[in-house]
């Protein structure tokens, strides 16, 4: 499900990825079954870990947190690392705090989902239809099946012409820029397109433009029991002073 602004938060974070740094109010706290604390921002920056995309890393004033989807109130809440105490047990509902992303992994994260998307887009033009997608740096894959898996991609010399036809394809559509646009279907899902090429629900972090897309690499492509696997890697180009703000 891609949540959408719940009436305690707002999740800046789905509004523009190149946000890394606000003041807030809390807008609830509470513990875990352990006693941990954790705090929930009423103007949320941070990503939490799912579709696919590994969580944000950032502070709350002192402390280094992590975000994480709270099963019981669907608010993305935010708990201290080890070592920090009970250092957010001290914040309650209505404080004012200062909040900040780590804007390089903001940014990898971004340029690792769009990547995917794109490269899902290239694997949908040879016929193959996604089944899971995995945006973790250094695990980033695309799991599709596709109906000549067990023939026309049976030997490597196959799988690898396959492999360079999805990379001329990235390659292209990055030499375009295609913008990288928000937006919502008629049931209220958020829908990311890259520009008419590619559309798709998700609650992820993306980049403005493919254009913004750096060393999009698809390292092969992998058969196994029927199951095509597309392993890519991907960064984001340098940014300009102030465009993370």
């Amino acid at each position: 499900m891609v949540h959408l602004n719940s009436p305690l938060q707002e999740s800046l974070y789905l509004e523009d990825t190149y946000l890394t740094g606000i003041s807030s109010p809390v807008a609830a706290t509470g513990r875990d079954e352990d006693g941990g604390a954790w705090v929930a921002l009423r103007r949320n920056i941070f990503h939490p870990q799912g579709g696919g995309q590994p969580a944000d890393q950032g502070r709350v004033g002192a402390y280094e947190v992590t975000p994480a989807r709270h099963a019981a109130t669907g608010l993305v809440v935010l708990r201290a690392g080890d070592g920090a105490g009970d250092g957010l047990g001290d914040l309650a509902e209505g404080d004012l705090v200062e909040a900040r992303v780590d804007a390089d992994l903001r940014l990898l994260h971004a340029a690792l989902h769009t990547a995917g998307h794109l490269v899902e887009a290239a694997a949908r033009a040879e016929g193959w239809n996604m089944t899971g997608n995995n945006h973790f740096p250094g695990q980033a894959r695309i799991e599709l099946t596709a109906p000549e898996a067990g023939g026309s991609l049976a030997g490597p010399g196959e799988r690898e012409e396959a492999a360079d036809r999805l990379r001329a394809f990235v390659s292209a559509a990055v030499a375009a820029d295609l913008p990288v646009i928000a937006g919502r279907d008629p049931e209220g899902r958020r829908v990311i397109r890259l520009g008419d090429l590619h559309a798709a629900p998700c609650g992820g972090t993306h980049v403005r433009s493919l254009g913004d897309l750096a060393e999009v690499v698809i390292s092969g492509v992998k058969v196994k029991k029927g199951r095509v696997r597309v392993s890519y890697s991907a960064s984001h180009r340098p940014v300009t002073a102030g465009a993370v703000r």
